[in-house]
């Protein structure tokens, strides 16, 4: 029986926090246990230059994406993992995908509407963000597309776009579906009412903190009046917040934690959650060292991704130009 084929792209944007790596990471990472999926992880780099960016900031930015991947568990051995502006073909995709998406389906992606509300400058990239991500995705023939709630919206077009490709030159294309991960979604630690974000470095737990910094991080974190330790999200945003750090990282349920900490008050209880998050971000942060010291490694590491991906693309790149009948 033939594998399933898994997608998935990290957007380099800046330093990784724990909602990060919980929100996504951990699940591509625990996904490479599962012998019946053939993966494909890159880099999505082309998509990070969809808003204002300094160059040298930026090739840091990128370079420290790929190293945080490999340092919280990305396993090039179990995976494709390669940058995606090292494969030409993607693009090369993109542009007949472009050709045959209407500005009228581009117009109502929600995450453009958002990005543009947040200040960002509405440029070309990223109006046709999705069409790049279709792209990313079909060019591999993808089953299934590892997603958060924001990228939904971005998998359906790119189902419609194969339909679209198939029925106007013939069948090609997957539609892919979404795989269904259960995610940890982090908020801040000073504001539970936002998720976690690197703007607000007070509220934010970043992988690369000191075990002073988790600490003095963890228990100044927001709770509320009530003293006990228990899990309501909606009623108790604040210490449900800090419930399903501890459950993420100890890969157990808020119930059980809560019960674990019964009787107990904040303070035992933050303290117990600095030292398991002091513990489970040091394997991660010796093996980041080690990578950030041997740039020659981690590069080889990245050509080795692209010589296995890049025959894949172009070929599926080959296809679809005679389908639409360029020579």
């Amino acid at each position: 029986m033939a594998k399933k084929v898994v997608v998935s792209g990290l957007k380099p944007s800046g330093e990784l926090h724990i909602g990060n790596y919980l929100g996504a990471i951990k699940q591509l990472v625990e996904l490479q246990n599962k012998s019946d999926y053939k993966r494909f992880y890159f880099i999505a780099d082309y998509h990070a230059l969809t808003q204002n960016f300094n160059a040298k900031d930026k090739s840091k930015e990128i370079f420290n994406m790929v190293v945080d991947s490999l340092a919280t568990g990305i396993d090039p051995k179990k995976s494709v993992f390669f940058v995606q502006s090292h494969i030409s073909a993607h693009n090369n995709l993109a542009w007949i995908f472009d050709t045959i998406t209407s500005t009228g389906e581009l117009s109502r992606m929600t995450a453009f509407k958002e990005k543009v509300a947040e200040g960002h400058v509405p440029n070309a990239g990223l109006y046709a963000y999705p069409v790049l991500m279709a792209a990313d995705v079909l060019i591999y023939n993808a089953d299934f597309v590892p997603v958060g709630d924001d990228q939904r919206q971005h998998v359906e077009l790119t189902r419609t776009i194969a339909r679209t490709f198939n029925a106007r030159f013939g069948k090609m294309f997957k539609e892919p579906k979404t795989l269904n991960t259960e995610t940890s979604r982090i908020m801040s630690l000073s504001d539970p009412t936002h998720k976690m974000s690197k703007s607000i470095s007070s509220g934010c737990l970043f992988l690369s903190d000191s075990p002073d910094t988790i600490k003095k991080k963890i228990m100044s974190a927001q709770t509320d009046s009530e003293r006990t330790i228990g899990f309501d999200p909606k009623r108790r945003p604040a210490v449900s917040n800090l419930v399903s750090i501890y459950a993420a990282f100890a890969n157990t349920s808020p119930q059980k934690v809560v019960k674990k900490f019964e009787g107990k008050g904040y303070a035992d209880f933050k303290k117990d959650l600095a030292t398991l998050l002091i513990g489970k971000l040091k394997p991660i942060q010796k093996k980041r060292a080690e990578l950030l010291k041997d740039r020659k490694k981690v590069m080889k590491i990245l050509e080795s991704g692209a010589k296995t991906a890049r025959p894949i693309a172009e070929k599926t790149l080959d296809e679809a130009k005679r389908k639409v009948g360029l020579i």
